[in-house]
């Protein structure tokens, strides 16, 4: 027997959950060859790897790594991931994506990217279909393999541009044909992003009909819920789960969590008792029991799984969620695109109308009207829930970290005026963190780690590729955080099972065949690690360092990342479309 290449008796992690076991692995034009002793065979390069661990290539179910693949500095923009041994990332999440773009509706979506991308991106996106866009990436070439899902806000906004009206069934008919040419060019299905303008303005009718047509395609409906709400979490489960079961289409819903909702005064009263908590874990840390609050709904989801109907789950570690400014602001202020939105947060009037959607405004379900969004957790958290994560000017760079109360306290503005005049210097160009106490708040994690931990949870770094301020810690440490901090530090899982929520979960729950499982005749999409010293020094205030205990990340047979450091040139990634 001749192979490309040898592992030599590794212990491997096999993805499924298994029992670890050592023996040797071959690789073969990109594919897992032979596993056995292998001793007497031939190879073009052998790896020792005794004392070493061999797990699949870590799947991020749940990204926005997609809008780094056009960019210039692509490679550099990636690194991070690859370097924690993400292999495989799914994009086009949360209903926002880079294609198809609609010639009535590209300003307002060149606009949605500049505000994430922190520039025009109009130069570097050639493309117009899902299809084409998929095919300049492949020309390009990938450091990763990647899949793509048709995003639901974008499929809206060819029908109905940013009306928030309910769709017709003409609107509605066009939108089928907008998804069905997605899915028919490769995307894996549809992600919803129903908290977010526009997909909010759906209902249940308009996803249904969409549902049906993910089903026709064998894809996957996915998406970030209507309301992460104590109040109203049920009925946004209930809403995509009731679509699952009637399209006949398997969910996944991103990142569950719960967000304590109360009205005054006690939701005052529980924020400085969680803060106060908070403060003293930080002097003397002590026990923390886990939350019971997405019990009953991992129990639910668990009941479906085992009547056979296909429901996925995934989860972050850590404690605050990060979006854009904006997504903050009630819906009606939104329309027209960010120009306009700017015009209205520069204009006094009309900025103290949105403040008082805010603060009068009540997050009730279904959370499509003018004022009941759910998204507004300013008015859910309160005024110091969010922290600015980046900014595009060098003027500003020294606000990164820092919550618009603190801001607000040091230039005598209220919260929201001073989140308004930054806004305004950075030409809509703030993205935050949202947490009930601060950025990397252990007390808070460890708080949520019920869903976390759950056997139908997959993890995932909800990454936005950041080209300006400060990015997520989870860009660099998001699967070495969960496998040493969770489960070689701490054992609240064992190791081969939270490999397999990195791996084969993921693979399975978005329907990537052949991937996620070190097995004969799969992709070898590989993470060579020294279990002994697998971790992370990266935290939220100093996110950039890369984890330690990685000494190889292989795609599709080929080392991205080695002993002679990233190989971002090799470029062996896939698209993977539909059906593949």
């Amino acid at each position: 027997m001749e192979f490309d290449l040898i592992f030599e008796k590794p212990l491997v992690y096999d993805g499924t959950g298994r029992s670890a076991y050592v023996n040797d692995i071959a690789v073969d034009n990109g594919r897992i060859a032979a596993i056995g002793n292998l001793s007497s065979a031939t190879a073009r390069k052998r790896v020792p790897a005794s004392g070493l661990a061999l797990c699949p290539g870590f799947v991020d179910v749940h990204t926005h790594a997609d809008m780094a693949l056009h960019q210039p500095k692509y490679e550099k923009l990636v690194e991070p991931l690859v370097r924690q041994g993400i292999t495989t990332f799914v994009g086009g999440n949360c209903g926002a994506g880079l294609a198809p773009i609609s010639e009535e509706n590209a300003r307002f979506q060149y606009q949605f990217y500049d505000i994430f991308l922190g520039g025009d991106q109009s130069r570097d996106i050639t493309w117009k279909s899902f299809g084409d866009m998929l095919s300049v990436f492949e020309k390009k070439g990938m450091v990763q393999n990647c899949a793509i899902l048709a995003p639901h806000g974008v499929v809206r906004a060819h029908a109905m541009g940013d009306s928030p009206e309910i769709a017709n069934s003409a609107q509605i008919s066009k939108m089928k044909d907008v998804l069905r040419r997605c899915l028919e060019e490769g995307a894996v299905g549809m992600s919803t992003g129903l908290m977010y303008y526009p997909g909010l303005c759906s209902d249940q009718n308009e996803l249904l009909e969409l549902g049906r047509v993910v089903h026709e395609y064998n894809g996957v409906f996915t998406s970030h819920l209507r309301s992460y709400n104590s109040d109203t979490l049920k009925n946004a489960m209930d809403e995509v789960l009731d679509i699952g079961r009637r399209a006949q289409v398997p969910v996944q819903i991103s990142h569950l969590f719960w967000v304590p909702y109360f009205r005054e005064p006690i939701r005052s009263l529980v924020s400085y008792t969680l803060r106060g908590v908070s403060a003293l874990y930080k002097l003397r840390p002590f026990p923390i029991p886990a939350d019971t609050s997405t019990k009953p709904y991992l129990e639910m989801v668990d009941r479906l799984i085992s009547r056979g109907q296909p429901v996925g789950v995934d989860a972050m570690p850590t404690s605050a969620g990060f979006t854009h400014l904006f997504a903050f602001l009630p819906p009606w202020s939104l329309r027209g695109g960010m120009d306009e939105v700017l015009a209205r947060i520069a204009d006094p009037a009309t900025r103290r109308r949105i403040r008082t959607s805010i603060e009068e405004g009540e997050p009730v379900w279904p959370h499509r009207g003018e004022d009941a969004w759910s998204m507004n957790l300013f008015k859910v958290m309160g005024w110091n829930c969010a922290f600015i994560m980046s900014v595009a000017s060098d003027k500003n760079q020294h606000l990164v970290g820092k919550s618009f109360t603190e801001i607000g306290k040091k230039t005598g503005k209220h919260p929201f005026d001073a989140a308004c005049d930054i806004a305004l210097e950075e030409k809509g160009r703030v993205l935050i963190f949202e947490t009930p106490t601060y950025p990397g708040d252990r007390l808070v994690e460890l708080s949520l780690r019920r869903a976390l931990l759950d056997k139908n949870v997959s993890i995932a770094t909800d990454t936005i590729p950041i080209v300006f301020g400060r990015p997520s810690h989870l860009t660099y440490d998001c699967f070495p955080k969960f496998l040493s901090f969770y489960a070689k530090d701490s054992g609240m899982i064992s190791m081969a099972e939270a490999i397999r929520k990195c791996t084969s979960l993921p693979a399975k729950q978005l329907q990537l065949s052949r991937r996620g499982e070190i097995k004969t005749g799969y992709y070898a999409d590989l993470v060579l690690f020294d279990p002994a010293t697998l971790g992370t020094t990266a935290t939220a205030n100093d996110p950039t360092h890369f984890p330690s205990g990685i000494r190889g990340v292989y795609v599709n047979g080929t080392a991205v990342v080695n002993g002679k450091g990233y190989r971002p040139e090799r470029r062996p990634g896939m698209v993977i479309r539909r059906g593949e």
